[in-house]
């Protein structure tokens, strides 16, 4: 693309007037409430009490985790089940949270926010859309140089517009909280600490800030900033200012001799976040990429399953003791494409050396984050069959309260990423997707089929299903395909 020839008179007040632009700033509260605001106690579906809770969890890995979530929400919005009181639901109206990373995040927080709608016009809004290139170009138009060299004001900033334009229509989290549906749960990733930031009135109660005055727009190119490529988002700390309350349980497990390990880890994350407390030495928060500290997003997840197996252990009612099954999609749009690096006496270049070494932490995290969630279900299920075969009762001895007082919670991970499918020819194409806010309609398309695929087959799923009494009624296929089999 070439730009018209600027006078260098009238492109120095071009630089002076956009010099001016500053960050939106996400404003102080006076008192932390935890009845209002947007988190999950303030949720219709978690207020019902649900004994089937369902959880889905978009990764990262830019329009390619975009696509692929995209397809799950198809999927599920297609399946229609019958319950065991007879009562007829889409599988997408039964979800509950849905947590979001990077590429994945604009998916969630779309979903949130259009609802139903998103299925209209999601692929020309977004996942069609060169949206790299336009970015690019808005980077690239004079008239933002001003602004984009502002201390105040960078690139994510600039993409949190084109983001309001194309997606979000300007919208905030005050508006995400009077949509019925899912709680949308944003990650991004401290710079400072590296540790994982939710965009959740609960996190911002910390900051004693208001979310609701947060536009979607500036959470998503949070979620997505990938360092150096993009600025990072600047927050505002007024923590310990609004006389916050700690939670009572954690007082609870400072107090615990001994200490039940699962509560050891809880303490931990309450260190973390005592760490935004101190507004007068840490004013401001700097975010990048969510996928920098969990690709995933299911760090959260597993702190409330440790919160939940250390109340029980400490013989106090946990908030989730209603539920009976929890089901994680877990998709994961990451890639590991093959190399040929060890078939070469030539060592690779330095680009390729920085890209994977990027990608490596994330996938192998990844995997492990899925196995120690894996783990968690399996010793509960393990420790529940041992407690139910009466072989062992609570006599007050410590040793054994981990048996006799294990959550009657059965989780169910659902694994859907390219590993899970079949056909190695798919596998390898969907793999070698780049990880750029730039796809094919075909790429786009066949990422959005394999979701589709992966989940129709997926043997957990299907004993989700049986054992929450549910049965599958509808599945109708996507337009120009034949149709799956309930």
């Amino acid at each position: 693309m070439t730009w018209p020839r600027i006078p260098a008179g009238l492109l120095a007040v071009l630089v002076a007037v956009g010099g001016c632009t500053n960050a939106p700033i996400n404003p102080p509260i006076e008192h932390a409430d935890p009845t209002v605001g947007y988190r999950i106690q303030n949720r219709e579906n978690f207020a019902r009490h649900k004994e089937d809770i369902i959880v889905l969890a978009f990764s990262g890995g830019g329009m390619r985790a975009a696509a692929f979530s995209y397809g799950v929400l198809e999927v599920l919005r297609d399946i229609e089940v019958i319950g065991p009181k007879g009562e007829r639901q889409r599988m997408l109206d039964l979800v509950d949270v849905i947590t979001g990373v990077s590429g994945g995040s604009f998916t969630a927080l779309a979903y949130g926010l259009h609802g139903d709608r998103l299925f209209a016009e999601y692929e020309q809004r977004f996942l069609k859309r060169n949206v790299e290139r336009e970015l690019i170009d808005r980077v690239l138009n004079p008239l933002n140089w001003g602004s984009l060299a502002s201390p105040d004001w960078g690139r994510s900033e600039l993409a949190a517009d084109l983001y309001d334009e194309i997606l979000f229509e300007g919208a905030t989290f005050a508006d995400l909280q009077r949509r019925p549906g899912p709680m949308i749960v944003a990650s991004a990733t401290d710079l400072t600490s590296g540790a994982p930031f939710y965009y959740t009135q609960t996190m911002f109660d910390i900051l004693c800030s208001d979310l609701s005055a947060v536009r979607l727009s500036r959470a998503a190119a949070a979620s997505s900033s990938v360092p150096v490529v993009l600025s990072p988002v600047t927050i505002y700390n007024y923590g310990g200012t609004c006389a916050r309350k700690v939670p009572w349980f954690l007082t609870t497990f400072q107090q615990s001799e001994p200490l039940p390990r699962p509560a050891a880890r809880a303490i931990q994350e309450l260190k973390e976040l005592q760490y935004y407390e101190d507004s007068k030495q840490r004013p401001f928060f700097h975010l990048v990429d969510g996928s920098v500290a969990d690709n995933l997003g299911m760090r959260e997840i597993l702190a409330i399953l440790d919160e939940l197996e250390a109340l029980r252990l400490a013989g106090i009612d946990a908030p989730l003791d209603y539920a009976r099954r929890l089901a994680v999609f877990v998709v994961n749009a990451t890639s590991a494409p093959p190399l040929d690096w060890d078939q070469k006496k030539s060592a690779p270049g330095t680009a390729d050396i920085l890209l994977r070494a990027n990608r490596v932490p994330i996938t192998h995290y990844s995997n492990d984050t899925v196995e120690t969630l894996r783990d968690t279900a399996a010793r509960w299920k393990l420790l529940r069959a041992v407690r139910d075969s009466g072989a062992i009762v609570d006599d007050g001895n410590p040793a054994l309260r981990e048996v006799t007082r294990v959550p009657n919670l059965e989780v169910y991970v659902i694994n859907v990423s390219f590993e899970e499918l079949d056909d190695e020819k798919e596998r390898t194409f969907l793999n070698e997707q780049p990880t750029s806010f730039y796809l094919t309609a075909d790429a786009v398309d066949r990422l959005r089929a394999a979701a589709r695929r992966i989940v129709l087959a997926s043997p957990e799923f299907r004993q989700f299903l049986k054992d929450s009494g549910a049965r599958i009624v509808n599945v109708p296929a996507l337009p120009g395909k034949a149709p799956s089999p309930p």
